[in-house]
């Protein structure tokens, strides 16, 4: 029987256990804690492509670890990012460099990786220029998501302070970035993350203020990236009153569906995925029974969810049923002081 884990990265106060390890029950929908590591105010982490490593954001920099048996961590290497700490941490699809968002000093950070999981040194930094729009939140450079095209040929990176995404060209060979292009979201939209499905053909970015997820196509014509903009779609339901802003966004294993969470109105949304055009239909949006859910986890059988609820210090799970369109809590809610981040993953015993 395949065997995963679960990895929950959060802010640390009186100890220090930033990253928390649980086993994984996919036909129950469960996690239950089984060890903790020690790394200060994980904000954000990732899984390399290849399965083998994590890297972490820490108050120091970024920190990498090696995956061993059972899902187990062995800490390999720390390396400084030369800036404040940062949000958002991915690679790209060979496993040869890290990416780090800085949404705090508006900067991308790119580090060389090594074979053996190490984090070397950076080959290139980036401060975004510029001014939002609104004073309270998006008045100058937050940069909250740094990802790869599939193709391994452009960086995308989510500035929910100007309302951009930029296009970086990639030079996978010095690590160098360019800019190529800029993705201009709609005024006061805030984009904060992009996810690429898995044949690489379409992307989908969530925006924080207008409460929306924006469905992009992505080719590449005559060596420059085209994304094209077909559908706009609420991650909130109609008669959603009070204030609310979009977390997280998630891809079902199959790249089927997408699952997004909002805070203030406190939901998880669903919508399915055309094969052909990309583009999404709402399924249900539905409470989390938390306040503030940062992330969500879709375990690989997309019948169950768990939701990282900051605010409230908890997770909350539930079945999901995409038959009926229905969100059903599944058992009682389980103690995390101020996640910010899970991952769920299949793990060699």
């Amino acid at each position: 029987m395949d065997k995963y884990v679960a990895y929950v990265s959060s802010y640390t106060g009186e100890n220090d256990w930033g990253i928390r390890i649980y086993d994984a029950d996919v036909n129950e929908g469960r996690l239950t804690e089984r060890d903790h590591i020690s790394i200060t105010n994980s904000s954000y982490l990732t899984i390399s492509h290849n399965g083998r490593f994590i890297y972490s954001i820490t108050d120091m920099g970024v920190e990498s670890f090696r995956i061993v048996k059972d899902g187990n961590l062995e800490e390999i290497n720390m390396a400084s990012i030369n800036g404040m700490r940062g949000c958002y941490i991915s690679t790209d699809y060979t496993d040869s460099y890290l990416f780090v968002a800085g949404y705090h000093d508006g900067k991308i950070t790119v580090l060389k990786l090594n074979e053996d999981g190490s984090i070397g040194q950076i080959t290139d930094e980036i401060f975004h220029k510029g001014i939002g729009s609104i004073a309270e939140r998006n008045f100058r450079p937050h940069v909250s998501c740094v990802k790869m095209t599939r193709d391994n040929h452009y960086l995308c990176a989510c500035d929910l302070g100007l309302d951009h995404v930029k296009i970086y060209r990639f030079n996978p060979v010095t690590g160098k970035l360019k800019l190529a292009d800029v993705v201009r979201c709609d005024l006061e939209s805030a984009p904060r993350y992009i996810k690429f499905r898995k044949d690489g053909k379409f992307c989908y970015i969530i925006h924080e203020l207008s409460n929306t997820i924006e469905v992009y196509s992505y080719e590449e014509e005559n060596d420059n990236p085209v994304f094209t903009r077909i559908q706009r779609v609420p991650t909130i339901n109609s008669y959603h009153a009070g204030d609310s802003a979009a977390c997280a966004m998630k891809l079902s294993n199959d790249n089927k569906f997408l699952f997004c969470s909002n805070a203030g109105d406190n939901s998880v949304g669903a919508f399915s995925i055309d094969e052909e055009t990309g583009m999404l239909e709402k399924r249900f949006v539905l409470p989390i029974s938390g306040d503030y859910p940062k992330d969500i986890a879709v375990f690989p059988d997309s019948k169950h969810l768990v939701s990282l609820n900051h605010e409230t210090d908890t997770m909350t799970f539930f079945n999901v049923d995409l038959d009926n369109n229905t969100l059903i809590m599944n058992g009682p809610e389980v103690g995390v002081t101020k996640g910010n981040g899970i991952v769920i993953m299949k793990v060699n015993e």
